[in-house]
């Protein structure tokens, strides 16, 4: 993977559960890897179902392979965030493909 390719900057964050004062359970997200990604595929959707037609919009990162990244994680792009539905490693441990879906209302 060429670096000049790698022309944006994502942030990986995963959750963090806590209990309040309260004793109600909060989720908070922390940053776990800033890291340099290729812009794939940046694409909207829309699918008709039983709630009307939905937008989705697709977003597809390609970046250089950083271990421990799940489906649990999210990402922040641009001030956009974005839920991972798939992570594909490229080659043996060469790059991860991302596939996300952008979060709305969040």
């Amino acid at each position: 993977m060429r670096a000049g390719a790698l022309d944006q900057t994502i942030v990986i964050q995963r959750s963090t559960a806590s209990i309040s004062d309260a004793g109600t359970p909060t989720l908070s997200w922390t940053d776990m890897a800033t890291v340099r990604a290729a812009l794939m595929q940046n694409a909207t959707t829309e699918t008709v179902g039983s709630k009307g037609a939905t937008d989705e919009t697709e977003v597809i990162f390609r970046t250089r392979y950083l271990a421990g990244v799940t489906n649990a994680h999210r990402i922040s792009h641009g001030g956009r965030l974005l839920n991972i539905k798939e992570v594909r490693p490229i080659g043996r441990k060469r790059a991860l493909e991302i596939r996300c879906a952008e979060l709305k209302g969040d």
